[in-house]
């Protein structure tokens, strides 16, 4: 499981590498959410216990915090996905704008050559 885990990992950010690295701004955009998954996905992974059980503890036994997968990492993760989806959703209005005035998404201003 965790080498699934780990290849979605790298699929991710090497696809939001690649797209980052692209002239258009939409792509720019899409690479940067696929960049922010990947880290979201690897903060998660790590409070993710191997064989974690549910936060429930009988009545007359004693917790044993190693068992129980780690909060913090979850908390982390959903702060971030809430920043990410309001960065994401300002840079496509700043994106609309742009490409009104300009009339391409093109980083340099310009259309490129097929």
């Amino acid at each position: 499981m965790e080498i699934i885990v780990a290849l979605g990992i790298a699929v991710l950010a090497g696809s939001g590498v690649w797209l980052i690295l692209r002239p258009r701004t939409f792509q720019v955009i899409v690479g940067m959410s696929l960049l922010s998954y990947a880290v979201n996905l690897f903060i998660f992974v790590m409070g993710w216990v191997r064989g974690g059980a549910a936060p429930f503890v009988k009545i007359g036994q004693a917790a044993d915090p190693a068992k129980f997968a780690d909060p913090l990492p979850q908390a982390l993760v959903l702060t971030a996905i809430v920043i990410a989806f309001a960065t994401t959703a300002l840079l496509l209005v700043v994106l609309l704008a742009a490409r009104g005035l300009t009339g391409t998404d093109h980083v340099d201003g310009r259309e490129p050559e097929e």
